[in-house]
């Protein structure tokens, strides 16, 4: 795994469920890279954003099976993480949507 922060930190998750976390616990949705630790994913997230991580918390999502006509098919896991800041803390990418 390489140490840049932009290769741990996939992309950046907007959903109804989590814009409601974002606004009422600083929590914050992430696709990480399946090979990340919490560890590896806080110091990402801090040096990304210049924000203080209060806890990180990560689920390992397995990929649906997919058909096309008489062909199966499956998408990719991938690994999700919600980032929770400490207080008075918030990323302001999130503040322009």
């Amino acid at each position: 795994m390489s140490n840049d922060p932009r290769s741990i930190i996939r992309k950046v998750l907007i959903t109804e469920k989590g814009t409601i976390l974002r606004e009422t616990m600083r929590q914050y949705f992430f696709e990480v890279a399946r090979d990340a630790n919490k560890i590896e994913i806080k110091r990402a997230v801090e040096s990304v954003f210049q924000v203080k991580v209060d806890s990180v918390q990560t689920m390992q999502i397995r990929g649906k099976v997919k058909r096309q006509g008489r062909w199966v098919g499956r998408r990719n896991d991938w690994k999700k993480a919600i980032v929770t800041l400490k207080a008075d803390q918030k990323i302001e990418l999130f503040e322009q949507i």
